[in-house]
């Protein structure tokens, strides 16, 4: 039997509180973190990701007690990304309570880190997050970007992707920033690709707009589909998804 298809709520923080934007700008307030990680794990949630979107010193802090909060209460995978450095600061973070570490803009100044957090830990516990723009800069049409979609970096995001397995990432956290909360259905051309130069799994993220745009980023390639704002704002629950999932012949957890 196939895998089955996980459905993740990601929860963008900052300074502690639950933030939505469109392509990653104007960012408001969309609820307590702890909060919404219960309701989620109540409807049926596979896994939730956290991503400290500011990510300074000074909210580390922060981050690490909303990890411990929710881990106390919630028994589902927990993914953390933001400001993640070295193999020490995925030491802390599992001790807090998470299950896997997202890195980003740090593995692309030192790709060594990805091996290091790989060979210490096990390449299950490292997401690699991809900030994807289409860019005809690249070879692909796909360059990655840091520092929340704000700064392009020159590399190809395909090519980036395929080292990065190579090096260890155990799965890829695919973001379109141009479909980023536009709730104008996934980047599917971005998902196939990646699916065609990555042998790890693969999360969609970026886009959903109604429950009829999971189905077709599964059939694209994605392992996982993860949604925040339609979550947040109550558009649509976890079973809603699981459900339009189920009916597309996709295999899902009841």
């Amino acid at each position: 039997m196939s895998l089955a298809i996980r459905v993740i709520p990601c929860l963008d923080v900052a300074d502690g509180r639950v933030v939505k934007g469109v392509n990653f700008q104007n960012l408001r307030d969309a609820g307590d973190p702890v909060e919404l990680a219960a309701r989620y794990y109540e409807q049926g949630a596979d896994e939730l990701t956290f991503l400290d979107v500011t990510a300074t010193v000074e909210g580390r802090a922060t981050t690490y007690d909303m990890v411990r909060r929710t881990a106390e209460q919630v028994f589902i995978p927990l993914t953390v990304g933001g400001g993640v450095r070295s193999s020490d600061d995925v030491a802390r973070l599992l001790a807090s309570g998470a299950d896997k570490v997202g890195v980003n803009s740090a593995a692309i100044a030192r790709p060594e880190l990805i091996g290091e957090i790989s060979e210490r830990f096990g390449d299950q516990v490292l997401v690699l997050s991809l900030d994807v723009k289409r860019s005809p800069r690249t070879a692909s049409g796909f360059v990655v970007t840091t520092h929340g979609g704000r700064t392009e970096t020159d590399l190809d995001a395909l090519a980036w992707a395929a080292r990065a397995v190579k090096l260890g990432a155990g799965e890829l956290l695919v973001n379109s920033i141009d479909a980023d909360g536009t709730r104008q259905g996934f980047d599917l051309e971005l998902v196939t690709a990646m699916r065609d130069v990555s042998s790890a799994p693969v999360i969609a993220s970026g886009g959903a707009g109604s429950v009829d745009d999971f189905a077709p980023a599964v059939a694209a390639g994605a392992d996982a589909v993860l949604a925040a704002s339609v979550f947040h704002d109550g558009l649509m629950t976890i079973g809603n998804v699981k459900a339009a999932l189920h009916t597309a012949g996709a295999p899902v957890r009841q």
